[in-house]
């Protein structure tokens, strides 16, 4: 499930975000559990999803609350009806279909109850599985920028994904093209 984020969330939170191999193609890096637990109160003043701002929600078990992963979403204060997203997970919780659960929760959000008319996604083509799951949930790549960013003291590409929402509902209403798919 999605939740707002808590600042008991912040220990967890900077344990996965510390993890070399989940901060590999993070941009976003906390240094402190004191820096996240701040972030997190930050959060709660903001209104959440304002342009101009990223927000995050957190990742949690269902059924236990624990939380798993976190998503940010930037809408642009240039184009308010778009939305930019990225999802991390913590390592323990990849490989069982939690980001396709929390990206369609998350795309139910942005297109249903907050009526974005386009979502995408910046991924760097190292990342296979964040490409398999956009690619599975619905995303067209709509760019690939070659040596464009300046990441981690090296050139990386850049692969640009993006959802309409005449795409995602076309997606919910063919049974063959489910948002599951």
């Amino acid at each position: 499930m999605l939740r707002p984020l808590r600042s008991d969330d912040a220990a967890a939170m900077f344990a996965y975000r510390s993890d070399p191999a989940v901060a590999r193609y993070q941009s976003w890096e906390p240094q402190t559990v004191a820096e996240l637990r701040a972030f997190i109160e930050d959060l709660a003043r903001v209104e959440p999803f304002s342009p101009g701002t990223w927000h995050q929600l957190a990742i949690a078990s269902a059924s236990t609350g624990e939380l798993l992963g976190d998503c940010g979403v930037h809408v642009p204060a240039a184009e308010p009806r778009s939305a930019e997203f990225g999802i991390t997970l913590a390592s323990a919780a990849q490989g069982r279909g939690l980001a396709g659960e929390a990206l369609r929760a998350l795309l139910a959000i942005l297109f249903d109850r907050l009526g974005k008319h386009r979502v995408f996604c910046s991924v760097d083509p190292r990342n296979l599985r964040s490409v398999a799951l956009v690619a599975r949930t619905g995303f067209r790549q709509e760019a690939h920028h070659r040596s464009s960013l300046w990441f981690k003291g090296d050139w990386a590409d850049d692969l640009v994904f993006a959802m309409l929402r005449s795409e995602w509902n076309a997606r919910r209403s063919d049974p063959g093209l489910s948002p599951g798919s």
